[in-house]
């Protein structure tokens, strides 16, 4: 009697549950096609008009899937700080539309909200302006300030105006970790590292208060090549020679007191900007080129989503007639299982790949790449479904984005051909495990855990010391990983495994050097890599498209009708202690970064535990 009446009250809560949700969806779409009939036609563009590329959040190659609803809620009751992604596709595509649109004759740089991006997209996005200005149009770049990433774009324009209080903000790059040996120490925690690869640095915040010489040496490498493709990019866009880049603390104090302190001074003098203008000057400006809107009060003007909602169809229909070279996208941090968009799953990425291969209308597929790695054995069943596409006769080629690294790399070594743009980072040929175990810490708080087991392998805990002999078993099955990694990079690159071993070590490249040492074909970007694709399928005629993960119909519903509008990304590089306490809520700010760090390691699923990772690749996402 107890039972049924549970089982009825479950009932009842889940009727209502439901009728609450259908409710709320129901009024959604109501609300979404009131806002149709409303606004539908307020989006105008005028004869000659400003395209104002406000790129107001993270570049992506495929955004993170958010729930509508949750996303909903989120902002209620969240910060609405944090931007919304783009695709780094749209970009591109806007621009390119505005080429041929009469009616933009000016491109506006407004780049105030962009985060921090690597040097792979922005110059995709660099290009396209170039291709604007051939066009005998002119692009413009304005702002306060402009950050290191924010100036390569500004650097590409006809003219770059800042405000004459603001700055430039160009650091060079580098990298410096937290480091918390002394830290899980005081706190009793035990750490069991378990590695090969002399530069395999991933575990070392947790075994080290510093950076060792190899991760170094290694990191410096690759660091020095990307800040020299930083500099020639902008020394051959703008009117002067990398000399003009302060390197020295010693050259940037003599040039800043010669101005006495005065940045936008400093920025003018030394041809970082050609004006120092307000906002007002700017606006009349461009009022002069282009006209007033209906209101009398600013220039012409459509935004870089209200353009791109003009020229993007909000549903997409294949033609079942022309053959296809797909793309399949995996970004972010490989895992075990099942992942929504914007992350890879062994097992969801594996099956785009399928859809791929099953499709009789795809005749070749290029797997675009944006990861520093995760699961090995995620990795493996992602591969697996590369080598079927091969054995059915469709040729994949692996075009790596701004990071394609360790598990990023175990997936495209299987491709026909392994395209990256020169400021790729790639490499990290290595593997990991880490295992914590807490028995002091708990000790010190009077808890201990005790018992018995039908075997000496029974019992394996968080609460009880690792066994000597176990962690020989792990250290063994890590280096039995990291052969393997050699053997797969070996038989895809017609190299030995001592070969591949000499390059490997968990050592990181960029891919101008990557591909002298063997491990990347050619240099281009996505847009190559299709072409080459289509090549190799021998296709004279074809489509592009871009295997999408499954969604419900509810869901595909609502995705087309909120997009991506809510989602929050955390963007941000790492920062050093001192500069963590010198910010505002400086506590809560470290207190989140310990966290991110310790999650960067904790947070994976190989159900192996074992691991092919490149930490250090978070400083270019």
């Amino acid at each position: 009697m107890i039972a049924k009446m549970f089982k009825g009250l479950w009932a009842g809560i889940n009727f209502s549950r439901r009728l609450v949700l259908n409710f709320l969806f129901v009024l959604i779409v109501i609300l979404f096609i009131v806002s149709i009939a409303s606004d539908g036609d307020e989006i105008k563009v005028a004869d000659t008009s400003v395209l104002r590329l406000n790129l107001n959040g993270p570049i992506v190659e495929e955004k993170i899937y958010v729930d509508p609803i949750g996303a909903a809620i989120n902002d209620a009751t969240m910060s609405k700080d944090e931007p919304a992604e783009i695709l780094l596709d749209d970009i591109i595509e806007v621009i390119d539309q505005a080429t041929e649109d009469k009616r933009i004759s000016v491109i506006l740089l407004d780049l105030q909200k962009m985060p921090n991006a690597h040097l792979n997209k922005l110059k995709q996005i660099t290009q396209a302006l170039e291709r604007f200005k051939a066009a005998d149009k002119k692009v413009i770049a304005t702002g306060y300030y402009y950050s290191q990433a924010q100036y390569y774009l500004a650097a590409h324009a006809n003219e770059v105006s800042m405000h004459p209080y603001g700055g430039v903000e160009i650091q060079g790059f580098g990298m410096y970790p937290l480091y918390f040996k002394e830290a899980l120490e005081k706190l009793g925690i035990t750490q069991h590292i378990f590695r090969v690869g002399t530069f395999k640095s991933a575990v070392e915040p947790f075994i080290r208060n510093d950076m060792s010489d190899a991760a170094k040496e290694a990191n410096s490498v690759w660091l020095s090549a990307l800040w020299k493709e930083y500099k020639q990019d902008v020394a051959a866009a703008r009117p002067f020679d990398e000399t003009n880049f302060d390197e020295t603390m010693d050259v940037f104090l003599a040039k800043m007191q010669a101005v006495n302190g005065d940045s936008g001074k400093y920025a003018l003098e030394h041809q970082w900007v050609d004006s120092l203008k307000t906002n007002q000057q700017v606006r009349q400006e461009l009022i002069a080129l282009v006209g007033t809107e209906e209101t009398g009060k600013t220039f012409n003007q459509v935004s870089f989503k209200e353009y791109l909602s003009l020229i993007k169809p909000p549903i997409t229909f294949d033609n079942p007639m022309t053959e296809k070279v797909a793309v399949v996208i995996a970004r972010g941090t490989i895992s075990d299982g099942e992942r929504k968009a914007g992350e890879i799953g062994g097992d969801s990425t594996a099956a785009l790949l399928r859809k791929a291969r099953l499709d009789e209308k795809v005749k070749a597929v290029v797997l675009r790449i944006d990861s520093g790695g995760g699961s090995m054995f995620a990795s493996e069943v992602i591969r697996a479904e590369v080598l079927a596409l091969k054995a059915a006769g469709k040729p994949v080629i692996a075009s790596m984005s701004s990071v394609a690294a360790s598990g990023g790399y175990w997936i495209a070594s299987a491709a026909n051909e392994i395209w990256a743009a020169p400021s790729t980072i790639t490499g990290s040929i290595g593997v990991f495990g880490n295992f914590m175990t807490f028995e002091n810490t708990m000790a010190k708080l009077g808890v201990y855990s005790d018992g018995v087991a039908t075997t000496e392998m029974a019992g394996l805990s968080i609460a009880r010391p690792l066994n000597a002999k176990m962690a020989q078993v792990i250290q063994l099955s890590v280096e039995d990983a990291y052969q393997r990694f050699l053997e797969v990079v070996g038989e895809a690159r017609n190299m030995t495994p001592e070969q591949v071993d000499n390059i490997a070590q968990g050592r990181v490249w960029i891919a101008s050097q990557a591909q002298e040492l063997g491990l990347i074909d050619k240099l281009g970007n996505k847009q190559d890599a299709i072409k080459a694709a289509a090549e190799l399928a021998k296709l004279d005629f074809y489509e592009v498209k871009t295997i999408k993960h499954s969604l419900s119909a509810e869901e595909q519903l609502m995705q087309d009708i909120f997009g991506n509008a809510s989602i929050k990304s955390l963007i941000g590089s790492q920062s050093t202690l001192q500069n963590a306490l010198s910010n505002k809520a400086s506590i809560t700010g470290l207190v989140k970064q310990l966290t991110a760090e310790v999650e960067s390691l904790q947070d994976y699923n190989d159900p192996q535990g074992i691991y092919a990772r490149c930490l250090v690749c978070n400083i270019s996402q």
